[in-house]
């Protein structure tokens, strides 16, 4: 039983409606009544309070062939927006939405070769999204920047491919534009995506394939970071002893195998040049390519085992895999399975991820708009990519 004064009872009781709003809207006052168990009284005046708020607003009457129909109520999703940024080592994503997640600008640029200006680019980035939103009641509510890397409590920790360290993002950002900005690691801020959005299961792990591979964990719907955020850091598990080197400074780290970044340099060495990207790769296997086949067969390989090694120690309801390689050709996830030979392993789920290219991005707007409406629960279903 929730004990306490009677304005934290009413602003636990408020964030409930709220959320139920929100997650089950359209809905009428008698059936959230119903929902929480709370007084109609209660909740009549909860309502107004946040209809004065300006977050609730009456959308009209519920068909029932019985009795006065009851009005129904509905989330003002574009009372205020929110901005999300996915820090990557070649790209800089940028993403604004409403307050339920619906996307109305996104955009990206190239990431600078160093770090020495990039809050000056990422302040001038972020005011490109804002210059495009309408009048709102709040306005711009937050900001969420994924940083591939170690996050702990909004400071970067590490970052192995493209140094941040001493930069302090939150504090310049959170002086430029008065909003509260929050800093997390790419596969963390993918995973909450994925639940928010797509996969509602209460356990789930989600590995994220880029310059890295990072893992984003939810155990019992909360999202689990460790001791110091370092929980997740799943590409600097050893699987070649004195195998190549790594930034962290161990040799034969997962991500020196399988993530994409080494995959397309490991290809370029292949062809005899000096870099190349993903497109390249890609349309290389499309077409019978004998080096492309076989970095394929590598990302096959090493990801089973990956695979393998997240189901022993997480047992998750379902995977989620978020890598260019199973966007563009989601039928590898059969041939991963495939590699999977543990009788320990008999029931699992993995998936592509269903968000894409933006799982980062809108795992930082839920961050955003969650901490914003102060509700535990936020259950978004995807209108638009």
């Amino acid at each position: 039983m929730i004990t306490g004064s009677k304005e934290l009872i009413r602003d636990i009781n408020s964030n409930l409606v709220l959320e139920t709003i929100i997650n089950s809207g359209p809905i009428s006052r008698a059936m959230i009544s119903k929902k929480l168990g709370l007084t109609k009284a209660t909740i009549s005046a909860i309502v107004q309070d946040l209809m004065d708020k300006k977050l609730v607003i009456e959308i009209g009457s519920d068909d029932t062939s019985m009795g006065r129909k009851p009005i129904l109520l509905s989330f003002q999703k574009d009372a205020g927006y929110a901005i999300s940024i996915d820090l990557g080592v070649n790209m800089i994503y940028g993403l604004r939405t409403n307050l339920a997640g619906e996307i109305h600008t996104k955009k990206h640029i190239k990431t600078p070769k160093t770090a020495g200006n990039i809050i000056q680019i990422i302040t001038e980035f972020i005011k490109s999204l804002i210059e495009e939103h309408s009048d709102t009641t709040y306005g711009l509510v937050g900001i969420a920047l994924g940083i591939h890397g170690v996050v702990n409590n909004n400071k970067i920790i590490f970052t192995p491919y493209f140094d941040l360290s001493g930069i302090e993002l939150k504090k310049e950002l959170e002086d430029s534009f008065k909003v509260p900005t929050y800093l997390e690691n790419e596969a963390n801020l993918s995973v909450l995506g994925e639940k928010t959005f797509m996969y509602d299961y209460p356990n789930i792990v989600n590995i994220s394939i880029h310059s890295g591979v990072g893992l984003g964990i939810v155990i019992d719907h909360s999202l689990y970071t460790g001791f110091s955020g370092h929980a997740g850091e799943f590409g600097h598990t050893i699987i070649e002893i004195n195998g190549r080197k790594c930034p962290c400074g161990n040799c034969g780290c997962l991500e020196q195998y399988v993530s994409e970044r080494a995959l397309v340099q490991e290809f370029a060495q292949m062809k005899g040049l000096e870099n190349t990207d993903f497109d390249y790769l890609s349309s290389s296997y499309q077409n019978g390519d004998q080096d492309a086949l076989t970095i394929f067969n590598k990302f096959i390989k090493y990801m089973a085992i990956c695979v393998n090694n997240v189901l022993n120690t997480y047992n998750p309801d379902i995977v989620v895999i978020n890598s260019s390689f199973i966007t563009c050709y989601p039928e590898l996830i059969k041939s991963i399975e495939k590699n999977l030979t543990s009788h320990m392993n008999n029931f699992f789920r993995i998936v592509p991820s269903g968000l894409k290219g933006n799982s980062v991005l809108l795992g930082g707007v839920y961050v955003v708009i969650k901490n914003f409406l102060g509700i535990n629960i936020l259950n978004l279903k995807r209108k638009n990519e």
